[in-house]
């Protein structure tokens, strides 16, 4: 086997396999070092299998209401075998698209765990452990993602405590569910568990849930989850009370000083990541790190010549969309392209396939206000859109905040039926510095769910004609 390449990436999820694809494709000589799943966590473990549950689940509350549709169906139920199967099946066959892309391109793929020996050289030890080979590469790119933070006085234990994976596979509905973290993993795995029938309790430290999200959508987004049956417990601390193989008691500690006790038979951990910097050699060649990342320029450079890091394992926001973006970022810088522009963190949106979705780009209104801007909102209901309404999809609204003496967008906030894909119109618009005005001049189809984003600019100048 040829050892020596002109880039060696350790880590085969959404950031490792295309920094490895894209710099293929420029010409250089490529090997992806994985020691597990090709994909990583987001293609297995993650985003995909996330969003297939959570397709079940949507399927499964369209069926409780399809007499509103005028279509009486009787008799039927979950088979929760069949819901894990189902995305089991479809992470395996995006797992096997990307093995196939990486064989299309000539990246050699290397099964074992990498290990900085510097920064040119890594070892990677087979998965039996009784062989190691050493490799050497002109530039090395840390992919290695980032692992569930871990909460003191509390194990994952896989039965009655779970992190993301055991949440993912599920041999039975739990009557009770107890989630620990209010971000986008505990709101998407709370939905689906309280689609499927599960009375789920989420704890949230802070005084709001989903904190990186704009206050009006996150209060929003609570008040709807609420209406479904999902219970919130904000502000609170707790300690263990027991535990064992039968459920957990958590004593809880409000902000007003009360003292409760919550019990279930599960408990999901998913107050939020921390990289994987373990283990790694980090060490040896002095890559800085800080609070659990490794630290990057905006080029995903880090403190050492030649090696870069990219996804999760640098600062946040932790999205499989930012790693890709990184990957095909850094594989340019390192083929010498001309013009490779820095990541730009206010162009990158964010995402929760909750029931209601929830995405976003750009500042919220607070922290335009706090960066001095004076502003433009708009805010239109779902309500007012009559494919919304024909959908039945009338929950939502989308916020829109422009520069007053500009017209640059600045951020745009949404709650609501697939708003994760309504979010690419403001993605773009934001990327080509589009004004107010050449979106309310742009003609949106009719009917479509689109015309919202339309009628929220509209509303931004005082000039909405349906709300």
């Amino acid at each position: 086997m040829d050892k020596n390449f002109d880039v060696a990436v350790i880590g085969s999820g959404p950031g490792g396999y295309v920094a490895a694809i894209r710099a293929a494709q420029l010409g250089l000589s490529v090997a992806l070092i994985e020691k597990a799943e090709i994909g990583g966590v987001c293609l297995n473990w993650g985003c995909i299998p996330t969003k297939a549950l959570l397709r079940s689940a949507e399927v499964y509350g369209l069926l409780k209401k399809a007499q509103d549709f005028g279509i009486n169906i009787n008799g039927h139920s979950i088979n929760l075998e069949l819901i894990v199967l189902r995305s089991k099946k479809i992470a395996e066959k995006l797992s096997s698209g990307v093995q196939f892309l990486l064989t299309k391109n000539k990246v050699k793929v290397i099964q074992g765990k990498g290990t900085l020996l510097d920064n040119n050289r890594v070892s990677i030890e087979k998965e039996n452990k009784d062989s190691c080979i050493v490799i050497e590469a002109k530039n090395i790119v840390i992919a290695t993602g980032a692992k569930p933070k871990e909460i003191p006085g509390i194990k994952v234990d896989g039965v009655t405590v779970w992190d993301y994976k055991h949440a993912l596979r599920p041999s039975e509905i739990p009557k009770k569910l107890i989630i620990v973290g209010s971000g986008a993993i505990g709101i998407e795995f709370a939905s689906f568990y309280n689609a499927i029938g599960s009375e789920v309790t989420v704890l949230e430290m802070q005084n709001r849930i989903l904190l990186t999200e704009d206050k009006d959508v996150a209060e929003y987004a609570q008040n709807s989850f609420e209406k479904k049956g999902i219970k919130f417990v904000l502000g609170s601390r707790f300690e263990v009370s027991s535990l064992d193989e039968s459920g957990v008691t958590l004593q809880l500690e409000e902000l007003n000083g009360n003292m409760r006790e919550i019990s279930a038979p599960k408990i999901l951990i998913a107050a939020g990541v921390v990289g994987n910097l373990e283990g790694f050699g980090l060490e040896k060649v002095a890559v800085k790190t800080k609070k659990g990342t490794i630290l990057t320029n905006s080029f995903c450079e880090t403190t050492v010549e030649n090696i870069y890091a990219i996804g999760d394992v640098t600062a946040p926001p932790w999205l499989a969309h930012k790693a890709s973006h990184e990957g095909v970022l850094v594989a340019e810088r390192i083929a010498g392209i001309e013009g490779v522009k820095p990541i730009n963190k206010q162009q990158i949106p964010g995402c929760t396939y909750s029931l209601p979705q929830i995405a976003s780009v750009g500042m919220t209104e607070d922290q335009a206000l706090e960066n001095g801007y004076k502003i433009k909102v708009g805010r239109v209901p779902f309500l007012a859109n009559g494919k919304a309404l024909a959908m039945g999809e009338d929950e939502g609204f989308i916020k829109t905040i422009f520069d007053k003496s500009t017209g640059e967008l600045l951020g745009a906030h949404m709650v609501g039926a697939e708003v994760t894909e309504l979010i690419s119109t403001f993605l773009v618009g934001k990327e080509l510095e589009t004004t107010s005005e050449e979106f309310i001049s742009t003609i949106f189809p009719h009917p479509t769910m689109s015309e919202i984003l339309h009628e929220s600019v509209l509303s931004s100048e005082e000039k909405a004609i349906h709300y």
